[in-house]
């Protein structure tokens, strides 16, 4: 390297491009083409206009990290829920089982499941192929799955047994039973779960560990949603598909594949200003801008720009994704130069304060009330609630202060810090052990407000415990929320 000069260093920078090899190292944002002053001005953004909302970012160009951050608690080790972005891997999948010759996607879905199918099974039914699975036109009015899933037992005969009222390839639909279909199919095809198929094909490969997948009852993977892995492996799958499915020199998906799978199979829509209706592809989204993303609910993204040779991977909790991805077409894509930048020290050097120094809100008050001497330590019984939580009590008087909550035979000790995060474990419905943070103060003389960041998800809760006198009052509301409400209240008494 000492011999090498500046305008051949940036050649061969530049010149990656064009190689099939995926170099991890992390190198300046202008020696890749990007000023540090763009990214910084998409940070700021986020924060100022979806306070509290982005967790992390890996932002690849050229094969090389150009720029990477965690907003605290969230960080590089700790995996994510990714929910539908879960696709984009399922169908990774499907593509490289075609190429063992496991299966073939025009391939009817019922001639996999001869058992579960209905004996007298409708046209449409049976002309069903995996490539309606993939491409989400399974001829369903609407998402299957709730009413797939109401056969408990058997998720694969609840989906078979489900009218098709159009014919398949004819109706896109957005139907994560679709999905759960395509793991299905892996697994009566290879005799492995979707996880166990891909450990060796595709996450050893890119370095992706301990990453685990939901199932349902029967024990297949979900597919459709459930996968958590760290956000720099949702960054590598988006590498291999810009490298076309080449990795270190080994084709791990048919190139074919990648062209077929990300680009628009089918019509969503007409809008041309919806990052949403710009076609769909093999369990992949079409953009604006001729780029092409895998995505998921609360703003989970794996975006690949192929013309710019660069991938942004997003976790986030929010409830506008496309205003995350507004932010992306508006700092980050104009700032992706085909040609060197500028080295900038003063914007490279806040660039990196500002990564190293990333935050998510904590609550700030006061440490103490007139309340703690008679609510610390003496537990209270909560009316029965839609949580499970049985009782609840507080320890306010000595170390670090701690919100207790028994439910199911379990007790969860959640400590908290007064503008500061503290660590512990949560129950949050219906999972079980869930690593969280906390900080917590006392907002008025009778209100302690606690939060909690669940940072394997893109969830958060806001506890408001108003005292009075014996009785407890929890008004907890949650930033982003797979039901109806993001507001629950639990009422309590004292024992």
């Amino acid at each position: 390297m000492k011999n090498i000069t500046l305008p051949l260093l940036l050649f061969l920078v530049f010149a990656g491009c064009t190689t099939p090899e995926h170099k991890t190292e992390e190198a300046t944002p202008e020696s890749l083409g990007i000023s540090s002053q763009a990214i910084l001005n998409f940070i700021e953004a986020a924060e100022k206009e979806r306070k509290d909302e982005l967790h992390s970012f890996v932002l690849l160009r050229h094969g090389q990290i150009a720029a990477q951050g965690w907003w605290n608690p969230f960080n590089p080790d700790s995996p994510h829920m990714l929910f539908s972005l879960s696709k984009s891997f399922t169908s990774t999948a499907i593509g490289m089982a075609q190429a063992e010759g496991l299966l073939n996607i025009n391939d009817k879905v019922t001639s996999f499941f001869p058992d579960e199918t209905p004996k007298d099974p409708s046209k449409n039914l049976q002309a069903m192929r995996i490539r309606d699975l993939l491409t989400m036109n399974t001829g369903h009015n609407d998402d299957a799955t709730g009413r797939m899933q109401q056969d408990s037992a058997n998720w694969v005969r609840g989906f078979l047994s489900l009218p098709v009222e159009h014919k398949p390839g004819t109706h896109f639909v957005y139907n994560s039973a679709a999905t759960y279909m395509l793991s299905a199919i892996i697994q009566k095809t290879s005799n492995k779960t979707l996880l166990e198929y891909l450990t060796p094909r595709l996450f050893e490969p890119l370095g992706i560990e301990h990453a685990t997948w939901d199932s349902s009852p029967s024990g297949i993977n979900i597919g459709g949603w459930g996968l958590k892995v760290r956000t720099k492996d949702i960054a590598q799958l988006g590498q291999l598909y810009l490298q076309k499915g080449m990795w270190n020199g080994k084709q791990l998906i048919p190139a074919e594949w990648v062209e077929e799978a990300t680009k628009k199979q089918t019509s969503n829509g007409s809008n041309p200003d919806s990052d949403w209706e710009q076609g769909y592809g093999y369990q992949f989204w079409r953009c604006r801008h001729d780029l092409f993303r895998g995505d998921g609910a609360f703003g989970q993204y794996c975006i690949v720009f192929p013309k710019q040779d660069a991938v942004l991977a997003i976790t986030s909790g929010t409830a506008d994704m496309g205003a995350i991805m507004n932010l992306v077409w508006d700092h980050l894509l104009p700032a992706l130069s085909d040609k060197p930048v500028a080295e900038n020290k003063d914007a490279y050097a806040a660039l990196q304060t500002k990564l190293k120094s990333l935050n998510l809100s904590t609550i700030k008050g006061e440490s103490t009330s007139p309340k703690m001497e008679t609510v610390s330590n003496e537990p209270y019984t909560l009316q029965p609630n839609q949580d499970g939580i049985a009782s609840m009590a507080f320890q306010l008087k000595t170390g670090d202060p701690t919100l207790t909550f028994t439910t199911k035979g379990k007790t969860f000790n959640i400590p908290f810090g007064n503008g500061a995060l503290k660590n512990g474990l949560y129950y949050a419905p219906p999972g079980g052990d869930t690593p969280a943070a906390s900080s917590g103060a006392w907002i008025s003389p009778d209100t302690l407000r606690v939060r909690t960041y669940f940072y394997e998800t893109p969830f958060y809760f806001t506890n408001d415990i108003v005292f009075d006198k014996k009785d407890v009052t929890v008004i907890r509301t949650s930033n982003v929320n797979l039901g109806p409400s993001t507001k629950v209240e639990l009422k309590g008494t004292q024992k």
